[in-house]
């Protein structure tokens, strides 16, 4: 266990030294395959994914798809430390990337190389190091899935301070027009698209969604963006705004997008349907075994590579979700070696 953590981190320092924005994360791609194969493990790439399968893979057993991803978001303005040094200090590994989502990504790579060698196993395990998690791309785990065997579930790791992320919220980002007639302020004859949009504006705002989950609550709808005019002295003649909504698993995308086009009077586009809800049935072996190992059921409401995944998926993970993104992002040292501990004891309960 001690050198498995040590690997681990030190993976996760190679890792941090390399920008791996996304669409860019080929030199982080190099370094996994690389650490996949001195450990004797037959290790694929596919672009900018790195993927495995345990030794004894045999295909009359059902597997499980272990997931994290390497690609970062670029570093926020807020930065005090440089982003690509993997200083630790006081117990923490500074560095872009370190949280969100390195020490699940390292500590799912640890467990996957403890179980690689062993035979008779209850499941084969498929390991997938992906990119373009961050923007939604679609050369990330989507391009890959086609390649893999198939899988009965999967472990998606994202930080949930290892507890179980039994559901997750999916994401429809739509993008709305209202349509007006421009015209002198001064005057009359005008229709302000900008008050059209208002009024769609505040219908979003105000509506509640029926059906509410267990586990998600209920869809939540957020104006994010807004442009409209371009001189104080002309009413602008279109008005363009951005609506985020998660999406809870008692919905569709599809669904409630629809719902939402037929209650407003502006130009509404979807610019996708694929980033669906997730989640996995209370009663499954794997959160069964979580429970006893005293670990948390929640609904998350954030969007991961679970939502490109059609069958059940479990989001469970190494940090803090709220350190995601954030400026000076660090890992804690100890929540990396607990990680690896609570997954091979996980594991290692249904394998």
């Amino acid at each position: 266990m001690t050198e498995l953590y040590t690997e681990a981190v030190e993976l996760l320092q190679d890792l941090i030294r390399l920008p791996s924005f996304s669409k860019e994360e080929d030199q982080t791609a190099e370094v996994i395959f690389a650490w996949l194969k001195s450990r004797g493990v037959e290790v694929r790439r596919h672009k900018n994914n790195v993927w495995a399968v345990n030794r004894h893979f045999d295909r009359t057993k059902p597997s499980v798809l272990l997931n994290s991803h390497h690609d970062t978001v670029r570093p926020n303005k807020g930065y005090t430390r440089d982003p690509f040094a993997p200083v630790i200090e006081d117990g923490k590994l500074y560095g872009l990337g370190s949280n969100d989502a390195g020490g699940s990504l390292v500590s799912l790579l640890a467990l996957f190389v403890n179980f690689y060698e062993k035979e008779n196993l209850a499941y084969n395990l498929i390991m997938t190091a992906t990119a373009e998690e961050e923007n939604s791309g679609s050369d990330g785990l989507e391009s890959l899935l086609k390649h893999l065997p198939e899988h009965e579930f999967a472990v998606v790791g994202e930080p949930t301070d290892m507890h179980l992320a039994v559901a997750e919220k999916g994401l429809l980002v739509i993008d709305g027009v209202a349509l007006g007639k421009s015209g002198h302020a001064a005057h009359n004859n005008t229709e302000n698209a900008l008050l059209k949009a208002v009024e769609d504006i505040n219908w979003i705002n105000d509506y509640d969604f029926e059906k509410e989950s267990g586990t998600l609550g209920k869809v939540k709808m957020s104006v994010t963006q807004i442009h409209a005019g371009q001189q104080h002295n002309v009413v602008p003649a279109s008005c363009q705004f951005v609506v985020d909504v998660r999406v809870n698993d008692c919905y569709s995308n599809r669904e409630v997008f629809e719902i939402i086009d037929r209650h407003t009077k502006s130009q509404m586009t979807a610019r996708s349907f694929r980033l669906n809800s997730s989640s996995i049935p209370l009663v499954h072996p794997l959160v069964q075994a979580g429970k006893a190992l005293g670990r948390e059921t929640y609904g998350s409401p954030t969007v991961s590579d679970q939502a490109v995944l059609s069958g059940p998926s479990l989001k469970l993970g190494v940090g803090s979700s709220l350190r995601s993104h954030s400026a000076d992002e660090f890992v804690l040292l100890d929540e990396i070696k607990q990680g690896i501990e609570l997954y091979i004891r996980l594991f290692g309960k249904i394998l």
